[in-house]
């Protein structure tokens, strides 16, 4: 992974990382799970192809859960318990959901969310109640006929869980 040009600063509570495969993805995954606890809301948002769920799989090796971490794109969330005494991973493909936080509050994710990491792919703009807390992850690719791997993300702290986290760790 390579470190942000030096003149695209990240704003303040932000990294900005480029990755350039799928496994720096699934690395960056691995580190990011380092600094999630129970209660933390995850919100992933890109094109279609971006890594988000490449990235979550990630997430769900570092947290040490069971199961293949696959996009719940058709049935919405998948829940992976912990295999060791962290807190379970909760993946939701919020594209399909229209309704905003009144259709995810169906899911009943309100009641996992203090238990548990929530990953939420398609988010933005149905989530944001859930939690004053949350990491906004936005991974930009090239689009079109195109197979280059290269992916800009921007990884940002919103409220007082992450005032104070150094995020700059992940760009290592």
């Amino acid at each position: 992974m390579e470190a942000p040009a030096p003149h695209s600063p990240a704003e303040p509570g932000s990294v900005q990382i480029v990755v350039t495969s799928p496994e720096q993805m699934r690395e960056l995954g691995r580190r990011l799970a380092k600094l999630l606890r129970a209660g933390d809301l995850v919100m992933l948002s890109g094109e279609l192809g971006a890594g988000k769920t490449t990235l979550t799989r990630g997430l769900g090796e570092g947290l040490g859960v069971r199961g293949a971490v696959t996009s719940p794109t058709f049935v919405i969330a998948r829940v992976h318990p912990s295999l060791g005494d962290g807190p379970p991973l909760v993946h939701i493909d919020a594209y399909r959901l229209s309704g905003g936080l009144d259709e995810m509050e169906d899911l009943d994710l309100d009641v996992s969310l203090p238990e548990s990491v929530m990953v939420v792919e398609w988010g933005e703009g149905k989530v944001e109640e859930l939690t004053e807390d949350r990491l906004q992850v936005v991974i930009h690719r090239a689009v079109g006929d195109t197979t280059d791997e290269v992916r800009q993300m921007t990884i940002t702290g919103v409220g007082e869980r992450w005032a104070s986290a150094d995020l700059s760790v992940l760009a290592a």
